[in-house]
């Protein structure tokens, strides 16, 4: 059988397909066409200034989020769609009539204006230049508002039902999206100098207010309440400071002033959306090349060959397999569902139980967004936060993203051994010879880590891993053409939209944080609260991480922790490196952390399990995520800071020591062992993390023992042999 037969019946085949969220809508027919051009057209921008026309910063990043709101507000209902096949017309009710009109003709007057302050100065804000006429800039913002709420109540209380049709209510947000962005690029230029002063003028403030509805609706369609709440706190709080005790305590400001701070490059406009304009989308869309070729089956299929076949064979496939996928797409419960439709069925057939097999996907699924060299987009982010080199900080990952893989391993391996779980018949599975004599599919990433430690640019390095994804597809059965480079960039567009409006709401946090000083003022709490104990300091972060990453995606928790946690950990003499990674890690476990468990919810979905027990399985198979942050404050060798000697003897020491935590946790060292002895091996797994000499004697000391009492070489007759 050829290698191209083998790819096309290999178990993966519908890993690449296309994801339907259940509001989201599917356009067919001319409208469809016309759909697909403007997220082509949306890429395209990005790809296009990114390597070849480079535009002005506040330009570019308000086109980035103005554009990514009218697509998602086309492509998502307010509310999810029932009956997902259902088509046809759909009838205006009087109800709806009433709030569509009024909302419709507010709005479009909002536009004219925006289209006559555009013509009437040739687009042209310049000292000395033609003065636009004073009701466009006066007139335009409590009908832009107006326009916008009765168009959202329309959405909420009267959707459309339709799948395959466009909602008028959303129409108008999407062109309510449109005058918000012409406005804010017309008086960029000005409002760097007045935005959040006494200058700022109500324009400012109602554009500014319109973006903040039009975002924070747009990522609860996305990314559900969990972070609109969050930032409508975040928001509340800028208000009533003033009447707030202690620390939490500020002047106040006015809305002029808020609203228009809020939408500069201090907040919606910072680092998160300068992320997701760049870093963000540009792996998005080279995950998009790697879809349309459909290279991600063959990763998916190439790990089933691997290891389909040994005990508890889809598991292992599953660490692998969605370590791989979650490194290049970024979202833990995005990538649960593409690669857990396939593998969580399969280890039910072997025999894990359904909460099991879909926390092994949420905890393989989340530990993509810590494995270099892209991280989920997550070393990028650091890289901008913190001014270390991105190279430094991919290095740095290397051994905590191996022992928090190599712990999930153990976890499901053991797992396999306690139950007496076979792996898939080999008869099912991919030929590995066969896919071996493909394993030039792998050349897009080897060429990605390549030209990044080459010294080439992040952007660089992003596009010519593109050009070679889509290169390689020519020795396979799926080449990729025009057809396909521009299917790439439309599911580009729409898998970008989430972390668009997850960015952009991010922002707001982080703006609320920068304009109140919040986050110092937290930092001299946490230093208060742990003296001098940068441990307990540690501890602190560590449970604000979690909580502020709970329902979050990791980008937006990583930011938000980073602007009010780090600034604390480094004052008290915490490493920047270390302290960042630190947060980095618990924002991204936050995905499979009891309560709000995103990654283990989709996966529990699929798998048809008790949505809490799973995530309280995926946080026990992830348990070596919550211990390797402390093993890296306290040993710096363990992210490549130190001699080879160093990094070798705590790589080996930790990798032990996640063996003997597996072993605890899933109560098999080699065989079954009981609570006792359980408790007795963690304590030894824990010295053994702690990369001390002193500690690794004891640990493989204690290791040994009960070793020796399981094959009962020391019984309590030879220990006490001698005692006479």
């Amino acid at each position: 059988m050829s290698a191209a037969t083998e790819v096309e019946k290999g178990l993966a085949t519908g890993v690449d397909a296309e994801i339907v969220t259940s509001n989201q809508r599917v356009f067919t027919g001319s409208f469809g066409m016309i759909f697909a051009a403007l997220c082509v057209a949306y890429t395209g921008f990005h790809v296009g200034v990114m390597n070849l026309y480079p535009l002005e910063t506040w330009t570019y990043r308000l086109i980035h989020v103005g554009g990514g709101l009218s697509i998602g507000y086309l492509l998502y209902s307010a509310q999810v769609f029932y009956d997902p096949d259902r088509a046809g017309g759909a009838r205006l009710t009087p109800p709806q009539l009433a709030l569509l009109i009024p909302a419709a003709g507010l709005v479009a007057y909002a536009l004219a204006a925006m289209a006559v302050l555009w013509v009437a100065t040739g687009g042209q804000n310049q000292m000395g230049g033609p003065t636009p006429p004073a009701w466009t800039v006066q007139t335009f913002g409590l009908p832009l508002i107006g326009g916008i709420v009765l168009a959202l109540a329309a959405g909420w209380f009267f959707p459309n039902r339709l799948r395959d049709q466009l909602d008028l209510a959303d129409v108008v947000l999407a062109v309510a999206s449109i005058v918000v962005t012409l406005y804010i690029i017309f008086h960029a230029p000005i409002l760097r100098l007045r935005a959040g002063t006494a200058l700022a003028q109500p324009g400012d403030m109602y554009a500014a207010i319109a973006g903040v509805i039009l975002i924070l609706e747009l990522t609860r369609r996305l990314a559900g309440l969990a972070l609109v709440i969050i930032a409508g706190i975040f928001v509340l709080y800028a208000f009533v400071g003033p009447y707030l005790p202690g620390i939490l305590e500020h002047r106040g400001y006015s809305l002029e002033r808020f609203f228009t701070y809020i939408y500069t490059d201090q907040g919606i406009l910072g680092p998160t959306t300068a992320i997701s304009s760049t870093y963000i989308i540009l792996f998005i869309t080279f995950a998009a090349f790697l879809q349309a070729s459909r290279v991600g089956e063959y990763f998916v299929n190439f790990a089933f060959a691997a290891a389909g076949g040994t005990r508890g064979g889809p598991a292992k496939v599953a660490v692998f397999a969605s370590g791989l996928m979650g490194m290049i797409n970024g979202t833990s419960a995005g990538n649960v569902v593409s690669t857990g439709s396939l593998t969580i069925p399969l280890m039910k057939k072997v025999g894990y139980k359904p909460q099991t097999a879909a926390s092994v996907e949420a905890a393989a699924s989340s530990g993509g967004q810590i494995l270099p060299p892209i991280m989920g987009a997550g070393a990028f982010i650091m890289a901008e936060i913190t001014g270390i080199a991105y190279t430094d900080i991919v290095i740095a990952a290397i051994i905590p993203a191996i022992l928090y893989f190599a712990s999930v391993y153990f976890m499901v391996d053991k797992e396999a051994l306690k139950k007496g779980m076979k792996g898939l018949p080999r008869e099912e599975l991919p030929e590995f010879r066969q896919l071996a004599k493909k394993v030039f599919l792998f050349i897009p990433i080897i060429i990605l880590i390549g030209a990044l430690f080459s010294g080439y640019s992040v952007i660089r390095a992003g596009t010519l891993s593109m050009a070679a994804a889509a290169a390689v597809s020519w020795l396979t059965p799926y080449r990729m053409g025009p057809k396909e480079i521009l299917y790439a960039f439309e599911i580009a567009a729409k898998m970008s939209l989430q972390l668009v409006a997850v960015c952009a709401a991010a922002g707001i946090i982080v703006g609320v944080i920068a304009l109140t000083g919040v986050g110092t003022r937290f930092s001299s709490m946490l230093l208060g609260l742990a003296g001098q104990s940068q441990l307990l300091a540690l501890f602190f972060a560590m449970l604000v991480s979690i909580i502020l990453g709970m329902g979050m995606p990791t980008t937006a928790a990583y930011a938000v922790a980073a602007s009010v946690i780090a600034p604390g950990l480094i004052r008290m003499g915490i490493d920047p490196l270390t302290a960042h990674f630190f947060i980095f890690y618990y924002a991204v476990m936050s995905a499979i952390t009891p309560p709000v468990a995103l990654a283990a919810y989709a996966g529990a979905a699929i798998a048809q399990s008790d949505p809490m027990k799973t995530s309280v399985e995926s946080f026990k198979i992830g348990l070596a995520a919550f211990v390797v942050p402390f093993m890296f404050f306290y040993s710096a060798p363990m992210l490549m800071q130190g001699t080879w000697l160093e990094i070798i003897h705590v790589f080996l020491t930790a990798l032990l020591g996640i063996f003997l935590m597996a072993s605890a946790v899933q109560g098999w060292f080699f065989g079954l062992i009981g609570p006792i002895l359980r408790v007795v091996l963690l304590i030894a797994a824990l010295a053994m993390i702690a990369g001390g000499w002193l500690s690794d004697i004891i640990g493989l000391g204690t290791a040994a023992l009960i070793f020796g009492i399981q094959r009962k070489v020391i019984t309590p007759k030879t220990a006490a042999r001698g005692l006479d």
